[in-house]
């Protein structure tokens, strides 16, 4: 039977070093670094996951950095959310799928969040389909788990800094442990 938490960091061992889609920073420092400050802003385990977790789908898509540089939307947050769906909990998958989706509401309505984000976000957004109409933005704010995509973005948002010293990957062995649905031992994956 696999244990979640190592099918995670094995994950990360075989993709997480792969560039960040255009940033300074790897797959995998940037996931630590998301979790880092979900860690520091002391939110449920559900959520710290979420922050580690968040762009799961780039390691599973195998279509490279230069995506979006090819005018092509991998929709990352569709297959992060469809492979993690399976394994842990909605407090953590909801935020995962909605983090795009809280791009497009924070271009919607803060100004200077659409003009503080990187080269590659902005790329990115326009290819997700810019920033929301009024219409999706009250959609968005009636949705469950809103507040919480909207936290997880914010961080995401930060965690681009090249040589910054956080936790490793292992020391979120046990929150994804926590995180995630606890199987019988006919199902696939344990905790």
């Amino acid at each position: 039977m696999t244990n979640v938490a190592d099918e995670v960091m094995r994950l990360f061992a075989e993709k997480g070093s792969d560039a960040y889609f255009g940033e300074n920073v790897s797959n995998l420092e940037h996931s630590l670094q998301t979790a880092a400050l979900a860690r520091q802003a002391g939110v449920a385990d559900t959520l710290i996951a979420a922050a580690l977790l968040h762009d799961i789908g780039h390691l599973l898509h195998g279509f490279g950095e230069d995506i979006a540089d090819r005018g092509i939307d991998a929709r990352h947050e569709v297959a992060g959310e469809a492979w993690l769906r399976t394994r842990f909990q909605p407090a953590t998958t909801e935020p995962v799928r909605m983090h795009v989706d809280a791009k497009r509401y924070l271009c919607r309505i803060d100004y200077e969040y659409a003009q503080n984000l990187s080269p590659s976000s902005l790329l990115s957004l326009k290819l997700q389909g810019g920033p929301f109409s009024d219409a999706e933005m009250r959609e968005f704010e009636s949705r469950p788990w809103h507040a919480e995509a909207l936290l997880l973005r914010r961080w995401d948002d930060a965690a681009k800094i090249p040589g910054l010293n956080v936790p490793g990957l292992d020391t979120y062995r046990d929150i994804l442990g926590r995180a995630a649905f606890v199987k019988t031992p006919d199902q696939r994956f344990s905790v």
